[in-house]
């Protein structure tokens, strides 16, 4: 009897032992839980939402829109004063003007461009100020001068090839004239002796017996 007792609670405890065997091997081999983290996770709205990031103002000043454009600044000399009243017939103001360039500029340049406006008025025949020898004379000297390399103005450019037309034409009036002169004292010569023919001619029939 006590023999039948011993195997059977041998039994239960080899029983017992391994289910506690077992129940410790799936303890150790489940892992631990990862620790939670109770502090609430900073969340970045960009990441999460795009749309959410507000987007970036300028204040710039508002354009116009308007089509005018910008007029470029102009600089009005004497010169060009003088040149525009010449254009319209007012001598005397034109005169004026480039004469006052004159003085109040100081250079070659200004010189040449002066000398060749006032020249122009005083070759212009309606130009009270009108003097061809002056003009000639003063033109003489002006044009050994090289307009080009001292880049005047483009006004004065047209007035020097003017002139030189002017100067020329002037030059041939004043051979006509001369040949007119010449001519005229030919014929008052001719008519001269005529007279005296006719004169003589005359005499003598009257003194024929």
């Amino acid at each position: 009897m006590l023999a039948t007792r011993i195997p059977a609670a041998t039994a239960v405890a080899l029983t017992l032992l391994l289910s506690a065997c077992a129940t410790g091997q799936l303890e150790s081999a489940t892992p631990p839980p990862a620790p939670v983290d109770t502090a609430p996770a900073a969340t970045n709205p960009a990441a999460t939402n795009p749309a959410a990031v507000p987007e970036l103002t300028l204040n710039l000043p508002k354009g116009n829109n308007c089509a005018c454009t910008e007029q470029p600044a102009v600089d009005v000399t004497f010169l060009e004063q003088g040149y525009s009243a010449l254009l319209d017939g007012e001598y005397e103001q034109a005169m004026e003007n480039f004469q006052r360039y004159q003085r109040l500029e100081s250079s070659p340049t200004v010189d040449l461009e002066s000398g060749i406006a006032i020249a122009y008025l005083q070759m212009l025949p309606r130009s009270p100020f009108y003097n061809p020898e002056l003009a000639r004379s003063s033109f003489k000297v002006l044009r050994e001068k090289n307009a080009k390399k001292l880049q005047v103005h483009d006004y004065v450019r047209l007035m020097r090839q003017s002139l030189l037309n002017l100067l020329k034409l002037q030059e041939r009036v004043d051979k006509l004239k001369a040949s007119n002169a010449t001519l005229q004292q030919d014929l008052e010569k001719r008519e001269e002796a005529l007279k005296r023919l006719r004169d003589l001619a005359l005499g003598q029939k009257g003194a024929a017996p």
